[in-house]
């Protein structure tokens, strides 16, 4: 007994050295790995019991020579151990986000206990690690390097000796403590703007006080209000902005006529929304015999009046864009100028810079010339009035709109012969009451008047810059501000090919059969149930169009060069683009590259911007508008899976809401995100994507824009 009893109180034998290359060579097979202490004896084929050294000591003298590490209860071993990344949060939800690092391919999760008290949009200092249960990257916040805002728009609620903001972003996840000494006079359930004074550390909320107070929630002005706070929209601009555009002359003179092509007495016409203010393209159009047309593309002449380096041009440059809201339009240019100086409205002189073509009606130029000219709208005209006209044949300029039409139904035959894509996401228009309540909701039908229009403008800006990229030969190239559509990432065009293969449609992954497939599914699954998941996940297949010096082309359009011309008021390349074609108009060397690439990136950054505030006044509005459903039974179908629930648009207003996998009846169920289906535990039954459903309207949530939605019963598919 005794001899027993010495034994088992021995000390451990030492670790060698040996023994723990071992075990690193083992648990490195696949480059970086986690284990807990079972998987670690289960992969040196040896159980802790009859072990001659305890796994623990293992563990310990591992971590010692760090070769191993400790996180949260998990250990980690990695090719990249000590490797710092900085990057951009991006929330998911409560229980984890992801790193976004620019020039790499995958994002990089991070589970909420280890992000350090960062919130969504944070750059950050990342550490990274592994997961193997996930095989994907893994990652530890160190420290976050900069706050993306210090305000956030949200509730306030009180309770007995301070209150708390929740905040309207769903990808903040925190609620913000707020002193009651620090309130400004708000109301329990107003909406309020918060600056944040003390930052979150560990678990803890962050501490702000109000800045501002919107308003009571719920109405519209407030609502509204709160989605340009959360998105950093102005909501006016600064006085000086004004006073520097009402002091631009709105005399052309003589000298400014004769330096430009005058088209004045050429026919000349706008086609615009009815709603419209700001007019910033006109089409000219006169017979030059034998069979040839000439058809200008006449743009406000934007940089005419935005001189660079002027305090007009730096905030043109900062918003980058215009945002429409549903509600509302947040001008890129004061209305001194957009409504006013620049717009093209009629019966008035304006300056313009155009793209001129003669074409056949073949479609082929003929001839082309680009520069600063002056024009005199003679009519304008609504989408409604130019439709009218190419359906009866009658009225004024009925026979200058035919011809149009004519052509540009050639230039789309001959984009989609060279393998453009047809398929675009459905909008719709919401009909508003005088305090902005949501009347009906009705998609946006497209007919030959806004496909005309949309043709000379694709050619104009396909034109102007194949004509700049073709200017210089060589490595001298002229740098140009592109607007580029990169292939689709083959992987994910062949998960949409077995999405598709579900409903029946056929998907040609090879070269111009995607093209060509994708054109045939949006024609078949037009005004069925599935039409607009279709849309979404053929898009989705898509790269993001993007702003770029380098000339990658259009793979949606099928054009080897494309720019933006065409929208110099509400688009700030375009003022780009119409400065360098006149530089090299004129003559100029190429410009430097590296200032343009930076432009072009804020560009594309400020566009997401704005689309992101638009989706979210649109589905603040669809919330809205889906109130007057509450307990009622609607149709719909599965649109995407997340881990915490299914969106499911209802067949009848295209209204997206959520049916979350706890409240799934009679099991337990979970996400496979790998196999992208939710699947009970016991019963095995499985949701897809487009899966058609019964389901009950639950909950609206104005404030974080949620539907939410119960499970009534599955419809069966024929």
């Amino acid at each position: 007994m005794k001899k027993k009893n010495k034994t088992r109180h021995s000390k451990p034998k030492k670790v060698s050295d040996n023994l723990v290359k071992k075990i690193i060579t083992l648990l490195n097979a696949n480059e970086n790995v986690n284990f807990s202490r079972r998987q670690l004896a289960k992969a040196l084929k040896i159980h802790s019991h009859k072990a001659k050294v305890s796994l623990g000591m293992l563990i310990d003298e591992m971590a010692r020579k760090g070769m191993i590490e400790n996180v949260h209860g998990e250990y980690y071993t990695s090719n990249k151990a000590g490797d710092t990344f900085i990057g951009t949060v991006d929330f998911v939800n409560p229980s984890f986000a992801f790193v976004i690092i620019e020039g790499q391919e995958n994002d990089v999760r991070v589970s909420s206990r280890r992000l350090k008290g960062a919130l969504h949009g944070d750059k950050v200092k990342l550490k990274m690690l592994f997961n193997s249960r996930r095989n994907r990257p893994e990652g530890e916040v160190l420290e976050v390097v900069e706050r993306h805002s210090k305000e956030f728009a949200g509730k306030i609620e009180f309770s007995k000796n301070f209150a708390f903001v929740v905040p309207n972003n769903r990808k903040m996840h925190t609620d913000i403590f707020i002193p009651r000494e620090m309130t400004k006079k708000a109301e329990n359930g107003e909406k309020v703007v918060v600056e944040i004074i003390e930052w979150p550390v560990g678990d803890k909320s962050p501490v702000g006080r109000v800045k501002h107070v919107l308003g009571k929630s719920g109405e519209n002005e407030t609502e509204i209000h709160s989605i340009m706070f959360e998105y950093g929209l102005p909501f006016k601009f600064p006085d000086h902005i004004e006073k520097a555009a009402k002091s631009i002359s709105e005399e052309i003179t003589s000298e400014e006529i004769k330096k430009r092509r005058d088209f004045r007495e050429i026919t000349t016409f706008t086609i615009d929304p009815e709603n419209a203010k700001d007019f910033d393209d006109a089409l000219s159009i006169q017979y030059k015999g034998n069979g040839i047309w000439e058809i200008g593309i006449h743009i406000a002449d934007v940089s005419h009046y935005v001189m660079p380096d002027s305090i007009l041009e730096k905030e043109a440059y900062e918003r980058a864009t215009s945002v429409y809201l549903v509600d509302r339009t947040i001008p890129m240019l004061p209305e001194q100028l957009s409504n006013g100086l620049c717009s093209l409205r009629p019966k008035e002189e304006k300056l313009t810079f155009s793209a001129v073509f003669e074409l056949d009606e073949k479609g082929k130029i003929h001839n082309e010339w680009f520069g600063r000219t002056v024009i005199y709208s003679d009519r304008r005209f609504t989408y409604e009035e130019a439709q009218e006209t190419l359906e009866t044949n009658e009225g004024e300029y009925a026979e200058e709109l035919s011809v149009l039409n004519k052509i540009a139904k050639v230039l789309k035959d001959k984009r989609f012969k060279a393998g453009a894509i047809g398929f675009e996401s459905t909008e719709f228009y919401f009909k508003l009451d005088e305090n902005g309540k949501p009347l009906e909701l009705t998609p946006k039908i497209r007919k030959d008047a806004h496909k005309l229009i949309e043709e000379f403008m694709l050619l104009a800006n396909k034109q102007v810059a194949t004509f700049v990229f073709n200017q210089r030969k060589g490595k001298d190239k002229n740098t140009m501000v592109y607007r580029v559509h990169e292939d689709p990432d083959p992987e994910k065009v062949m998960n949409f090919a077995l999405f598709a293969k579900r409903f029946g449609y056929q998907v040609n992954t090879s070269g111009n059969g995607l093209a060509k497939s994708l054109n045939k599914i949006a024609q078949e699954v037009e005004g069925k149930p599935e039409q607009t998941i279709m849309q979404y996940q053929a898009i989705r297949t898509m790269s993001k169009a993007r702003y770029t010096t380098e000339p990658f082309g259009h793979y949606g359009l099928a054009f080897k060069h494309y720019s933006h011309f065409t929208s110099p008021i509400r688009r700030y390349p375009d003022v780009m683009t119409h400065r360098l074609l006149q530089h090299y108009l004129d003559g100029g060397k190429p410009a430097e590259k590296e200032e343009y690439e930076s432009k072009c990136k804020h560009s594309s950054e400020r566009e997401k911007v704005a689309s992101d505030a638009e989706r979210a006044s649109v589905k603040y509005k669809q919330v809205e508008f889906m109130q007057q459903f509450m307990h009622e039974e609607m149709e719909g179908i599965i649109s995407s899976l997340t881990e915490w629930g299914m969106y499911i648009e209802i067949n009848d207003t295209k209204c997206e809401g959520m049916l979350r996998i706890a409240d799934l009846p009679n099991d337990e169920y979970y996400y496979d995100e790998d196999r992208q289906y939710v699947s009970g535990r016991s019963s095995g039954e499985i949701f897809r994507l487009g899966d058609p459903l019964l389901v009950k309207v639950i909950g609206t949530n104005l404030e974080r824009r949620n539907i939410d939605l119960s499970l009534v019963e599955r419809i069966s598919q024929p």
